[in-house]
């Protein structure tokens, strides 16, 4: 058993804004926007009913990738048409695992979490079969595509997606709380699980690439998601 975790969600660039982490390790799942024309009709910031004031992109589209069923998602799948993500991804087979984490904005109330933004793990999948590669799908029968349909590549004009993974829904999740990948002293800064237990160094922007964990870290990250955040640190 290995995984891999990758950077999501709402930033700074896209769409210029990050999503909350609450004092209590809550936070809310902000998607990017979609950034390429679709076939078929995906949802807005609007349709999503967050809680989170999105301002002047309500009307614009979303990425809805990662899907979660617990955000309004069909499924858990997740495509990616980086080769910078699409290759680790390409490696893991059934049964292994995907992190997600994001850098999402903090209110300073927790001493457990940095004092502007962090980045922080916020769900994962366990993958229901071998990724798939983008030429893998375009090869495969109707019926064998037909679990990968409502994802956000597959629903644009031209498909583009380099790999596609598909969770286990008995072992994939949306947390309800984080767990911090950054230091209580800034969101730069990588802690324990990241320059002790992932392939990372911690070093240079760390919270943009994707990082490596072997069984033993992989455990570590599962035995910590229904913790309070507060235990990372309390290590």
């Amino acid at each position: 058993m290995r995984s891999v975790a990758i950077n999501v969600a709402a930033n700074t660039n896209e769409p210029g804004f990050r999503g909350p982490c609450y004092s209590d390790g809550g936070f809310e799942y902000i998607p990017i926007p979609e950034s390429k024309p679709t076939a078929e009709p995906v949802p807005t910031y609007a349709d999503l009913d967050l809680e989170t004031d999105v301002g002047g992109v309500a009307d614009r589209p979303v990425h809805f990738d990662p899907e979660f069923p617990e955000a309004g998602g069909e499924r858990y799948t997740y495509g990616d048409e980086h080769g910078v993500k699409a290759g680790p991804l390409s490696e893991l087979s059934a049964g292994d695992y995907l992190f997600f984490y994001a850098t999402l904005s903090t209110s300073g109330d927790a001493d457990w979490a940095p004092p502007s933004w962090g980045a922080f793990l916020v769900g994962h999948f366990r993958l229901a079969r071998d990724a798939v590669t983008g030429e893998q799908y375009r090869s495969m029968a109707d019926d064998e595509r037909a679990v990968f349909a409502s994802n956000a590549h597959v629903k644009r004009a031209e498909f583009d997606a380099r790999v596609l993974v598909l969770g286990n829904p008995a072992d994939s999740r949306l947390y309800e709380t984080v767990v911090p990948l950054s230091e209580p002293t800034g969101g730069t800064d990588a802690n324990w699980l990241v320059t002790e237990r992932s392939s990372d160094s911690g070093k240079g922007p760390w919270w943009r690439r994707p990082m490596r964990f072997d069984e033993s870290g992989t455990e570590t990250l599962l035995d910590l998601v229904d913790d309070p955040p507060s235990a990372v640190v309390d290590r």
